[in-house]
């Protein structure tokens, strides 16, 4: 593990991170954009505005608009107005990782729901059709059931770690 109390910051090695763990994340789905605006805002001590994140990125606000839509519905990150001004600033939750896990359950219980009408539709698992899709479903419970007890697991650790329990909980 890398030591956590570096002297001097290198912008250079900053981007270099940004930038691989943004290719790294892209490389198993996320969108690119929205996880280098990730990873830029989390490489930054302070919350930044949208131009800001357009300027360590060498991209246009604009081009950050998208991203930071996407991160906010996902909990990844916090928008917070500038006082006297209409920007906004954006920041990384304390833990954005837990708070995205949750955000997901949630389209986990969706899956459920849905694949439950699907094997009624099917006719239950006594069709082929019918016992992929409660197969499925069958998944998604235990995925779901494994992210609550993940999450019971993480706050006991953060806890542990005298962190505490993530805000909201």
């Amino acid at each position: 593990m890398a030591d956590d109390h570096s002297t001097a910051r290198s912008e250079e090695e900053v981007h270099h991170f940004v930038e691989r763990m943004a290719m790294a994340f892209a490389e198993v789905g996320f969108p690119r954009m929205a996880a280098r605006v990730l990873f830029a805002v989390m490489s930054a001590d302070e919350p930044l505005t949208a131009a800001e994140i357009g300027d360590r990125l060498g991209v246009s606000a604009a081009a950050v608009s998208g991203a930071v839509r996407y991160l906010t519905q996902w909990g990844m990150l916090l928008r917070e107005p500038v006082k006297g001004s209409r920007r906004d600033r954006y920041r990384v939750p304390d833990n954005p990782w837990y708070e995205a896990t949750l955000t997901k359950t949630g389209l986990y219980k969706t899956l459920i729901d849905i694949a439950d009408g699907g094997v009624a539709a099917l006719h239950g698992r006594t069709t082929a059709a019918g016992e992929r899709v409660a197969e499925m479903r069958d998944f998604f419970v235990f995925v779901q059931e494994e992210i609550d007890s993940i999450g019971e697991r993480w706050r006991a650790r953060r806890a542990a770690t005298g962190r505490g329990a993530p805000p909201g909980l």
